[in-house]
């Protein structure tokens, strides 16, 4: 008796385990990627972008004569900090992540086609290759930069009252972007801050953020479904080229006029 016990113990966890496997679920493997793998240089000092300082100082951001959410006219003091001297360029994007997402494919053109999502991405990349905590510019750093900072002669433009001397916009830019830094620099020696493609900014959007803005180094509002964008584009008329002109758009949005620059926090 004690024998077929024994069997009949050994029969039902031969049952147990059968019943088991037969009830475990199935896992569905994560699909590959079909995006390149970026093959980085070995010299940090190629993926490094040109920057530019930029000393810190009070200006005037907005504008009283345009849209409302460019109202009011009001102060903003910054700290010193370093700005991309070009709009990051389809060759640096390409470095760090190893692929292209741009519509107008020609290495020293801007990239676009990026979402801000996209560009956190790379900045995160960026980090670990240098070492440098790149992100982009507050929507405050940015039109401090465009003007000129301390340097600012009060143009119309970035580095000119004539449109065309400064940027590549609707009127002469044959509908496709261009390559980085073929038009006059601004004061500070930066280039394209006007047109060429819109540049994301690290903010939220808010209409009424100039109205409750703090006066010290401005980040924009902690909630919000839109990131700011700025400097117009090669499909913009000259209107929508102002330094002082906001575009909002949502973090995933890609379009072929849709670029950037980078900042590094000052000494």
């Amino acid at each position: 008796m004690r024998f077929l016990k024994i069997l009949l113990i050994i029969f039902a966890v031969l049952v147990v385990g059968l019943n088991a496997q037969t009830t475990k679920k199935k896992v569905t493997p994560a699909p590959k990627s079909k995006k390149t793998k970026s093959k980085l240089p070995a010299d940090v000092s190629k993926v490094k972008p040109a920057m530019i300082f930029i000393e810190g100082g009070t200006f005037s951001m907005g504008s009283d004569s345009s849209a409302a959410d460019e109202k009011p006219v009001h102060s903003v003091t910054l700290n010193d900090f370093y700005i991309g001297k070009y709009e990051v360029t389809q060759k640096e994007w390409i470095d760090i992540m190893g692929e292209n997402p741009s519509d107008f494919p020609t290495l020293d053109r801007p990239v676009e086609n990026v979402s801000w999502d996209d560009i956190q991405l790379y900045l995160d990349k960026l980090y670990i290759k240098t070492g440098m905590p790149y992100r982009l510019p507050t929507e405050a750093e940015w039109e401090y930069a465009a003007k000129g900072g301390q340097l600012s002669k009060g143009y119309k433009f970035s580095g000119a009252d004539t449109i065309y001397d400064a940027a590549w916009i609707d009127g002469n830019s044959g509908k496709t972007s261009h390559k980085v830094g073929e038009k006059r620099a601004n004061e500070l020696g930066l280039y394209d801050m006007t047109g060429n493609v819109w540049e994301w900014c690290q903010d939220i959007y808010a209409e009424d953020f100039y109205k409750k803005s703090p006066a010290q180094n401005p980040h924009g509002p902690k909630v919000g479904t839109e990131y700011i964008l700025r400097g117009g584009s090669w499909i913009n008329a000259e209107f929508n080229c102002r330094m002082t002109e906001r575009l909002s758009s949502e973090p995933t949005e890609r379009f072929s006029n849709y670029g950037f620059r980078v900042v590094l926090d000052g000494p």
